[in-house]
């Protein structure tokens, strides 16, 4: 465990308990609104970001505080996120889930040096699971260390957002994935879909976008469980290098089958 998992985890409950579950299936119209067509904010994102940014930057005060609100508001937050010590947050994960009334929904917390992944927290507020991991120290679900592993089933489980794609690609994927993977839905939040990689539920992930407050956390777990997540041509993925789309998988073999069939 890292030094600071305890007082992060800590944090990260008051923000559940306090302010997003007496808000869950309670939204009023007034309290949340699309920043893009289909990409809501609401006050629970708000009010979240802004308790965790000033406790985070108490416990480590040498921190800069890397939100996606803020970054949202004024896209220069991240453009420094390779210098120094910083905390990444997305204080709701799985926004339009949570404006829906459904779970899955998840805080996300990293904490990153010069751009490398050092630990990250994911916890699902509704069930408290708590996912955790620091560099070279492993990866722990609810404090049992964890080993990732694949699904049951003849084809490998691709979970793939294809919605982000235009239709000709996602013509071209679905004609790839036949009868070599098989395409299950996607959960619309990254704080459940690295969890399900972890655990054997799925064993590919191709995602479009890749935020560094959707992947500093999940993207360390799946390494330290023993996973592989990569740029689509095999770079690495790096916060601090910007870039388009990235495969995770529970094995490496599987990131190399999921490049085989996607992209070669």
């Amino acid at each position: 465990m890292h030094a600071l998992y305890q007082p992060v985890l800590d944090l990260m409950r008051t923000v559940a308990s306090d302010i997003m579950m007496p808000r869950f299936r309670s939204l009023t119209a007034d309290q949340f609104s699309e920043k893009t067509p289909g990409d809501y904010v609401t006050i629970v994102d708000r009010e979240s970001e802004a308790f965790l940014g000033e406790a985070l930057a108490r416990l480590l005060p040498e921190a800069r505080i890397v939100g996606e609100e803020a970054a949202a508001l004024d896209p220069g937050v991240v453009d420094r996120i390779g210098q120094g010590v910083a905390w990444i947050i997305d204080p709701l994960d799985g926004t339009n889930n949570f404006t829906e009334g459904r779970s899955p929904f998840a805080i996300m917390i990293g904490l990153t040096v010069d751009g490398a992944r050092e630990a990250g927290w994911i916890l699902d507020p509704v069930s408290g699971r708590i996912c955790h991991a620091a560099r070279r120290s492993g990866c722990y679900i609810d404090g049992e260390k964890v080993v990732s592993r694949r699904s049951e089933g003849a084809l490998p489980k691709a979970a793939i957002a294809t919605y982000f794609m235009p239709e000709e690609r996602q013509a071209e994927v679905r004609r790839r994935a036949e009868g070599r993977l098989e395409i299950v839905d996607i959960p619309r939040c990254a704080g459940e879909q690295y969890p399900r990689l972890i655990l054997g539920q799925n064993d590919i992930a191709l995602y479009e976008r890749t935020h560094p407050w959707d992947h500093a956390a999940g993207a360390l777990m799946l390494e330290e469980a023993g996973g592989r997540i990569a740029r689509n041509d095999g770079a690495d993925y790096r916060l601090d290098v910007a870039g388009k789309g990235a495969i995770a998988a529970s094995t490496p073999d599987l990131w190399d089958i999921a490049k085989t069939v996607l992209f070669d």
